[in-house]
This record gives C-alpha cells, structure tokens and sequence, in this order.
C-alpha cells in the first residue's frame, strides 16, 4: 500500500495531456469557418478510430431542413476519419452538422459543429442539446456489464482456486462455477442484443431490429462479445471433460489429496483461456484506446485475473468453509492467504498506472466525475484490503495451532486413544508406564486411565475456533468484493478525466452548434376491449417542409411497449388539396420508422394514424400537426 502510494505521487504529479475516448480533432469545413463554395463532402478527424452508423451525420439547411446526404464512410481508409458527401447546390448561409460515432473503447459519442457557406445566416444557432441517450438502454446495458464482470470473477476465481490451491473435495465448487458460466453466457448475450440500441440512443424496443444489428457486427466490441461466446463454450467442453476423468479416477483413488499438484497440462489450458476471456474486455474498453495501448492492454488483462483470482476465490474459499463435509486443510487455506497476496500485489501496480493513464493530474480526482468514481473505488479497496488483513492473520493463527497441536505422522484429527490392559502389579514390581502420547498431567494422574467421561471429553480445539473467525472475516471480505465490483462497472463506463479535459478543450476553441428540435405528438387509441386505451408516439424530424425522419412507438394501456402487427401513417394538407401522402413507414423490430418522408408545403396537416391491434380489427385516429416552412 505504502508503495501503491509513492507511484501515485510521483506519476499523477508528472502526468502530461493525452486522450482515451474520441475526442474531435479536426473538421473540414473548420467549425464556425465561412467558405467560399459549397464543399463536396463533410471529414471529421477523431483521436482515436471510430465505428461509424447509418445515421452518423445529419446536416441542416438554413432554414432547418435536413439535407440529402451519402453514406458515411472513413476517409482515405483511415479508421480515426468520418466522411459524407453533399449533394450539389447547396445554398448561402450556416448549416449545422450533427454527428455521432462509437470510439475504439465502445462507447458512442456524438456532437454538433456550424459552418456557413458564402456568409453566416443572421439567425443564431439553436441552443446547444446534450446527446441523445436512451435511459432505459442505457441501464439496461450497464447492468448487463456488472453482471458480466461479476459472473467472469467468479468463473475464473473458482477454477483458480481448484486448481491452485488444491482443496480435497471440489463438489461444494460446482455451483459457483455453473452459476458464473451461466450468468456470464446470458449477460454477454444480452449485451449483444442491446448494442445496437446502445449506439444508436434508441429505445429497447430497437434490439430486434435486424438491420440495425446486421449494421454493428464488424465492430469491435461485438467482435469481442462473439469472441467470448465462443471462448465460454470451449471452457465448458474443457470442464465436461475433466470432470468425467476425475469420475473415472475417483473409483480407483477416492477424493483427491490436498496436496496432489494439478497437472501442468491442465494449468496451461486453463491459463489460455482465462487470459482469452481477459482480452474480450480489454481489446474493447478503454484500455485498447489511448495512450501506450499494449501496455494498457497488458495491464488490463492483469488486473481483470487477478481480480478474479482474488474475489473470486474468496466466494469459492467461503462455499468450502460453509458446505464441506469435512474441515478445510489447513495447507489448502494458506495456499490461497498466498495466492491472495499475490493477486493483492498485481492490482496495486496495475490499478496505480490504471489511474494515472485515466486521471493525468491531481485535480482530476475532485473536478472529474472519473476521478469520483475512482476514489470511492479506493476507499472500498481500502476496507477490503483490511478485511482481507484480517482473514490473513486467522489464516496465521490456524497454521500455528494445527503446527503446534499435530506432526506430520500423526495429525490431531485422526489421533486415537489407544486402549490398555489396566492390571495390578505384584507385589515388588515397578508400575508400567503409562503410553507416551499422553500429555504430561494425565501420565502423573493417579488415576490415568480413569473412565470418567468428563475428564475423558475433549476440549474444543483450537483450530475449530480459528475456522469459525475464518468463515466470518471471507464473508465480511465477499461482501466487500461485491460492493467494489459494483464500482469497477460504475468507472469503466465512465469517461475518464483525459478524455473530458481533451473534449471541453476542442470546445471552447469552436463554436457550439445545436440541433433543430424535433415534433413529438401522441395519439390515443382504443385496443378493443372495455376501458382498454393505447397510445402511439410519433416523433417527426425535423417536422418542416422538405424531407423528414419518422418514429413511430405503439404503447399498451398499461404503459409498456406493444408490439402492434401494423401501423401506416398519412399527411394531408386540406386547405391546399395536398394528399394523402403515405409515409411508408417499416416494421424495425419493435418500433416503425421511416427516413424519407417528404412535406413540401408549410401549413397545419392532418395526420391519420391506422393501427392494426389483432390480425381482424383495426382503428384510425387522426392529429392536426403544424409543418413550418
């Protein structure tokens, strides 16, 4: 601890600028600059590579319409570029260009720049709007993260402690290991299903959408989640495997021997794969972008398995403690006090030049959300570190009494009184003496081999009494753990204070643009049944003449999403015999949506919803909605 704290000192106080999430670096047209002609494309430089969507550019007219635009794609093939072409003929005055990618390190990022073309317009820029995140997406992503984490913890730390610190009996493990196997294949499948709604700033109800999913698969952190799937179904041929060895062994052998080493084979494969699992995180978070980024990879693997080897075996030493049938050995307890200190040793040196890549300045600490995080991650590390200081000197205490009270021939636990004739000597001959396992009183007794219960009971042993504050100081340290992981979830999906200090830099040199607001109406419905009202969202943007974007949301009347077999939506502007015009709206997996919509005329439409609510009935439900010029 005391060394985790000069390198802090001495790295956080020599810490120079650098960058972790995209930052914008540079755009062309520049941000707030006026040119002389239309350009033909829109190229945006990032710090870092970036993943570009379907809809990662949307650019605005003047007069707030949206433009037409090309397919976003990187610019000479380079990964940190973004690109769109204009079409021809663009008009005088300020266009706003909104934008929105996903980083290296997979979380989106979006923003909004102005440039003018001839001379700026004389209206101002609409105010400035954070970008879009969907809450219910977004907390259902990030929960799906911790149960990952968790459930990879506890995987890897139940392996580890089979295998490194040699317990006699391994049944009592099955249920942690099948229940991190478990929780870590559904939370990397659910985390695959919401992605596309996570980058996009959707809603859940997007997750099925087929188009949108097909869209991210060649990125990198579904690329790690596939990779990881992978890698849990070849662990769990690799477990199937060795169990049925060890079943076919036990006939012969019984349980295992606390002190048989596990083959190097087996080490070995279980190594590959752990430090694999490792890499599906770290290749995709925040560790593969930056600075030093192999260093910061290799970091990040290190302190994820000995994280796991940590916490995760503190789960598997406390099930054992709790569910055996027979006491722990002792050898078995100070392998993992060992083991521990160890994986203690890799997390201060690895979490030291973690931070300092993260933070870059003391300041950071207080003035960063990522530096907040971060000091409560160290004061629950500090708690968990003495609760594991307290398991530690049980572990002490229970090898002194079992070396003290036993001898490696004869342990105390199987040691027997071993019964005598009791007889009367003759007269003149000496008394035999009494067996020399007896302790010194009973052999000077009078009476040594009364039959007195009592005196014959033992005394409860010291080290049933050390095991019993074992089990309490894990369980003490466990509940800890799981507070700290929850912490670790919280700081990786934050950004970290490099990155913010580099991004509020790139803002204050360039103007702040903001997006048109976009038209929400709601229309009410009945879905057929007594008292039983629906409702759909309709979202238009930019909702003024020329081409908009619709979404289209269909609610239950309990208030949740409803999947509805069909909804088409219709424009018609009465007082200039305009329409109906179909919007063509599609099924997008939960949600209806169109892109193309065209209104050419200003003025109050009417708008006709028609949705069917069963594969017979349907209803239709008109809106009056305002279309600006």
């Amino acid at each position: 601890m005391l060394l985790g704290t000069v390198l802090v000192l001495l790295l956080l106080g020599s810490a120079g600028p650098a960058s972790a999430h995209a930052a914008v670096r540079e755009t062309v047209p520049e941000s707030g600059s006026v040119v002389k002609s239309a350009p033909q494309h829109v190229t945006m430089t990032f710090t870092e590579s970036v993943a570009l969507l379907e809809d990662s550019f949307r650019v605005y007219s003047p007069d707030n319409h949206r433009v037409k635009l090309g397919e976003p794609r990187h610019a000479e093939d380079r990964s940190d570029t973004a690109r769109v072409d204009l079409p021809d003929g663009l008009d005088e005055g300020t266009y706003t260009v909104a934008w929105r990618v996903v980083s290296a390190d997979s979380h989106p990022v979006s923003g909004a720049f102005t440039f003018s073309i001839g001379k700026p317009s004389p209206s101002a820029p609409a105010a400035p709007e954070d970008p879009a995140e969907h809450p219910v997406t977004s907390s259902l992503y990030n929960t799906g993260r911790y149960l990952a984490y968790v459930a990879a913890t506890l995987l890897i730390g139940t392996v580890a402690f089979a295998a490194l610190c040699r317990p006699p009996d391994t049944a009592p493990l099955r249920t942690p290991l099948v229940t991190g196997w478990w929780t870590l294949l559904a939370a990397t499948l659910a985390l695959l299903v919401l992605r596309a709604p996570y980058e996009n700033g959707s809603s859940p109800a997007t997750a099925f959408d087929l188009a949108a999913f097909t869209d991210i698969l060649t990125g990198r952190p579904v690329v790690a989640m596939l990779a990881r799937v992978v890698l849990l179904v070849l662990t769990a041929v690799v477990l199937l495997r060795l169990s049925r060895v060890a079943h076919r062994r036990e006939p012969d052998a019984g349980h295992g021997e606390s002190g048989d080493r596990t083959p190097p084979a087996q080490l070995a494969v279980g190594g590959v794969l752990a430090v694999a699992l490792a890499l599906t995180w770290a290749a995709a978070e925040h560790a593969s972008a930056g600075i030093q980024v192999p260093l910061a990879m290799t970091s990040s693997v290190l302190h994820l398995l000995a994280t796991a080897c940590w916490l995760g075996g503190l789960v598997a030493l406390l099930t054992i403690l709790f569910r055996a049938g027979t006491p722990l050995p002792v050898a078995t307890v100070v392998r993992f006090s060992r083991l521990a200190f160890l994986c203690v040793t890799v997390l201060v040196v690895t979490g030291v030049y973690q931070s300092w890549r993260g933070l870059g300045s003391w300041t950071a600490l207080g003035d960063s959300a990522y530096g907040r995080v971060l000091i409560a991650k160290l004061v629950m590390t500090a708690v968990l570190l003495l609760a594991a200081a307290l398991s530690r000197r049980w572990t002490i205490r229970l090898a002194t009494a079992a070396a003290e009270g036993e001898t490696p021939e004869e342990p105390a636990a199987t040691r027997q009184r071993v019964p005598e004739l009791v007889t009367t000597p003759a007269p003149g001959e000496t008394p035999p003496e009494p067996p020399v396992h007896l302790p010194s009183d009973a052999r000077t007794s009078p009476e040594p081999f009364a039959s007195d219960p009592e005196a014959s009971a033992p005394e409860p042993a010291a080290s049933d009494r050390h095991r019993r504050g074992l089990r309490v100081s894990v369980l003490a340290e466990a509940a800890v753990a799981v507070v700290v992981l929850l912490i670790t979830s919280v700081l990786t999906s934050t950004l970290p204070a490099r990155a913010e200090a580099e991004a509020a830099k790139a803002a204050e040199s360039a103007p702040v643009a903001g997006l048109p607001a976009a038209t929400v109406v709601t229309i009410p419905y009945s879905v057929g049944t007594p008292g039983g009202r629906g409702s759909v969202q309709i979202t238009l943007d930019p909702g003024k003449v020329g081409e908009n974007g619709i979404q289209a949301v269909a609610f239950a009347p309990d208030g949740a999403l409803d999947s509805v077999p069909e909804l088409r939506l219709s424009f018609t502007l009465e007082e200039k015999d305009v329409g109906p015009i179909d919007a063509g709206l599609t099924d997008r997996g939960g949600y209806w949506a169109t892109s193309d919509l065209t209104l050419p005329l200003p003025g109050t439409w009417t708008m006709k919803a028609t949705i069917r609510v069963s594969e017979v009935d349907q209803v239709t439900e008109s809106h009056s909605i305002r279309i600006d010029p």
